[in-house]
């Protein structure tokens, strides 16, 4: 962590006290201290940890540590994530230069390469410790302050963000509608905020039916199992899971009624090698996640239904609905607000 993100994000509820810097400064060790209520936050490894390691988010971690690199577009060579990335919050790069978004799990940063690359001051965390492998991969590619926490109790000052962004989360957590509520309130007045959500289906789907059918199991298994068995049979079944999905018409639906998960990016760009690497990583993050709560786009419309909208689209998008908001200028708007 960097002195600058402490003045920026923590000064005004925090004390600090450091223990340990790097060769150039940055603060890899300490603690926080809270001025209300005196409670202790540790800096690890250059982190602050709001909390625990061990909570419903493990199974995260676990992933995004060991397939730190996987989805990044700047290690594939294939514009995946900035693709979804623009073409569902229809953002524009001019608009985040200089401008301060709060990424809301982050994972092992895939989409904080694209916000930092773009010039955005860029505030990111997750509850797992995949912000470690999200620390490795972007802490030198722009202004960035990482750390651990819930989003259901962010350590900032609600109205302080000219963007929210939040990918493949909220789904994941055990209250969403309380989750996106949460996070909303994060976002200046005239600020921007942009979700995905999973898709609730009502027929066979690859994306879902056969995740949904093994769910009530593997969500038992230990992680570090559930992974073995996924490595194990993902690059066996792969190869048939891809002839069955080339079937014109039908083989979607089909890869639907079979109840083998299997996440097959076939026809996206991938080497063979990355797609199986994906094939593994996805496959275990729907089968491992402690909770999965799709909706259905309706839903969705209800769970972001606010006063304070000024703006409001929710569409079918990459990775099931997208929900795009604006919220209503206001007389509290500040400097820097767009």
């Amino acid at each position: 962590m960097k002195d600058k993100h402490f003045d920026t994000y923590l000064e005004s509820t925090f004390d600090l006290i450091v223990a340990r810097r790097g060769d150039d400064g940055e603060i890899l060790d300490g603690k926080l201290i809270s001025k209300k209520t005196g409670a202790v936050v540790p800096i690890v490894s250059g982190i602050p940890r709001f909390v625990a390691g061990d909570n419903y988010a493990r199974s995260f971690g676990l992933q995004w540590n060991e397939f730190r690199t996987t989805q990044l577009d700047s290690r594939t060579g294939v514009p995946l994530t900035a693709n979804r990335f623009w073409k569902n919050t229809r953002w524009l790069a001019s608009e985040l230069q200089g401008r301060r978004v709060l990424e809301v799990g982050s994972g092992a940063g895939r989409f904080s390469e694209i916000l930092l690359a773009a010039g955005a001051q860029l505030a990111s965390f997750d509850y797992s410790s995949a912000v470690e492998a999200n620390r490795t991969n972007n802490f030198c590619r722009g202004d960035i302050f990482l750390f651990q926490a819930s989003l259901y109790e962010l350590p900032l000052e609600p109205a302080s963000f000219d963007f929210v962004f939040c990918y493949g989360v909220l789904q994941h957590t055990p209250d969403p509608d309380a989750a996106y509520r949460a996070i909303e309130r994060f976002a200046k007045p005239g600020g921007k905020i942009s979700i995905d959500y999973y898709l609730k289906s009502f027929r066979p789907s690859p994306w879902s039916t056969p995740k949904y059918f093994w769910r009530p199991i593997t969500t038992r298994v230990a992680p570090e199992l559930l992974a073995r068995v996924v490595k194990w049979y993902v690059p066996r079944y792969l190869p048939i899971d891809t002839m069955i999905r080339s079937i014109p018409r039908i083989g979607g639906t089909l890869c639907g009624l079979i109840p083998i998960p299997c996440w097959n990016l076939v026809g996206m760009g991938l080497s063979q090698k990355q797609r199986l690497e994906w094939a593994v990583l996805d496959t275990f993050d729907a089968l491992g996640a402690a909770y999965d709560k799709p909706k259905t786009l309706r839903e969705v419309e209800r769970m972001i239904a606010a006063p304070d909208n000024d703006t409001v689209e929710v569409f079918y998008g990459s990775n099931g609905i997208v929900a795009n908001v604006r919220k209503r200028p206001g007389a509290a708007e500040g400097p820097g607000s767009l």
